[in-house]
């Protein structure tokens, strides 16, 4: 199991939501699970760049940040699916506002992330 070397600092609210929120795909988990999106299948459907292992752990992280439950259903296989918590919920108008701001200034966003990418052969959408 990994052993954090580095104490994090949760010295004001930005280091206490990089904590929890840090991860590529926890602000879509929260979202698609809020958008009904609740079984491990469909959230690999609507992530397919993520590997199976790395949503499970993240979906873990957010399950011990109590942002999500995880109901596992007694039937033969068994069913698993996610919900938000209230404190999950809370999210939902944070994380919609990122997206339109990313929404918003997209076309920016992809020329400063296309420079940065090593042999940029990365098409930029105007």
């Amino acid at each position: 199991m990994y052993e954090r070397k580095i104490i994090p600092n949760l010295n004001c609210g930005l280091d206490l939501v990089g904590e929890v929120l840090y991860g590529k795909w926890k602000m879509r988990l929260i979202w698609f699970i809020n958008e009904g999106y609740k079984r491990p299948s469909e959230l690999q459907r609507k992530i397919p760049d993520a590997s199976r292992r790395v949503l499970n752990i993240q979906l873990k992280e957010l399950e011990e940040h109590e942002l999500v439950t995880r109901k596992i259903y007694p039937v033969v296989p068994p069913k698993v699916e996610y919900s938000l918590t209230e404190f999950g919920k809370s999210l939902i108008p944070v994380i919609g506002t990122l997206g339109c701001w990313g929404d918003d200034n997209g076309e920016r966003l992809r020329e400063v992330i296309a420079k940065r990418l090593p042999h940029s052969n990365v098409s930029v959408e105007i």
